[in-house]
């Protein structure tokens, strides 16, 4: 296992993070249709146990969850499956939606405290690693949101913060509140990014790497669509989880026929390495500028040994070219209007400008 340092701050993670979204069981939580769930994968008790502890025995450290995962279930499984192994385990969780009631969501003062202590409790800790605010909230001001933030931090039971499905613009703007004020700042962003969606490069990527904040990726292969799984015109396994939903409901894909051409290059690639298609997706990911670590699930020990394996090797260069060029899009305003009249005082490797 690799590990890199979570932006400017001295934390090393594994490059590979355990999602624990395949973590509980298949009921309704707070409304949520439990065969969703059940899509990610159902591991409840000692089966969570046994693939928590599988991957911290192979060297990953860093752990995701969020408090909206099965009603609060995952974070329960994974505190109790890193009970013991605390000081060697980094915990992240995301606070900011609810249950629908008043003041039970959002970034406001009220609710994230309570929410910080809700999330304590079922993970049986007595700090965070990492909080994530899993999302924006344009009613709260975002000196309030930064100001309780930095009180958690203060107050010892959060380590690190973090934002998560921000804009660039709000990014930026709670990293220039926070250096006035003296407030704790986000140390790591999360958001989502794939070979069938590249937009975190436009703004995100560029700002992250301009203001140290490391990028934790969620669905890296945007639902299971760049596991080898699916393929141009055949009909999807009843047992995967793209088979019941449409990738543009949890892993919306920017051109779903450019992605089967990138799945074409991708199992090229993986045939002549002797590697999984997945392994080989996840390796692109990690090799983009300013990714820290990508979030993988597993739904059981066979295909978590499977994504494990892609700490194991790396793409070579002509490799990550070919992949870069399957998966290209059109750049959006203003930035193909930068690239095509900036050009000529580009800085050398920079690929975004």
């Amino acid at each position: 296992m690799r590990y890199r340092y979570l932006g400017r701050t001295g934390l090393q993670v594994s490059t590979l993070a355990f999602g624990a979204a395949t973590l509980g069981s298949a009921g309704d939580f707070a409304g949520v249709p439990g065969a969703d769930w059940a899509q990610f994968g159902v591991n409840s008790g000692d089966d969570a146990t046994r693939l928590v502890h599988a991957a911290h025995d192979a060297g990953v450290n860093f752990f995701d969850t969020a408090d909206s995962y099965r009603g609060g279930e995952c974070e329960e499984l994974l505190g109790r499956a890193l009970k013991d192994r605390r000081d060697r385990a980094v915990i992240s969780t995301k606070i900011r939606f609810g249950d629908g009631g008043v003041n039970t969501s959002g970034a406001s003062r009220h609710h994230l405290l309570r929410a910080v202590e809700a999330s304590l409790s079922r993970l049986d800790t007595d700090y965070i690693d990492v909080l994530y605010l899993h999302g924006s909230d344009p009613r709260t001001a975002p000196e309030e949101t930064l100001s309780a933030l930095d009180d958690l931090v203060r107050a010892g039971k959060v380590r690190y913060l973090g934002c998560s499905n921000f804009a660039g613009w709000q990014l930026q703007q709670c990293l220039d509140l926070s250096e006035r004020r003296g407030l704790a700042r986000f140390a790591a962003y999360q958001g989502y990014y794939n070979l069938g969606a590249r937009e975190l490069e436009h703004e995100i990527v560029p700002a992250c790497e301009s203001q140290d904040v490391g990028i934790t990726v969620w669905s890296p292969l945007a639902g299971g669509f760049f596991t080898g799984k699916y393929r141009r015109g055949a009909q999807a396994s009843p047992e995967h989880r793209l088979a019941h939903a449409a990738p543009s409901t949890i892993a919306p894909l920017a051109d779903r026929a450019q992605a089967f051409d990138v799945v074409d290059v991708l199992t090229t690639i993986a045939d002549e390495r002797g590697v999984s298609v997945a392994q080989t997706a996840l390796n692109w990911v990690l090799g983009k500028r300013g990714i820290t670590s990508v979030v993988f699930g597993a739904r059981d020990l066979g295909q978590l040994a499977q994504n494990l394996g892609a700490a194991d090797w790396e793409l070579t260069e002509q490799e990550m070219d070919l992949l870069d060029k399957a998966s290209e899009r059109p750049a959006p305003y203003p930035y193909w209007h930068i690239r095509a009249l900036s050009a000529d005082r580009r800085l050398p490797g920079d690929v975004y400008s």
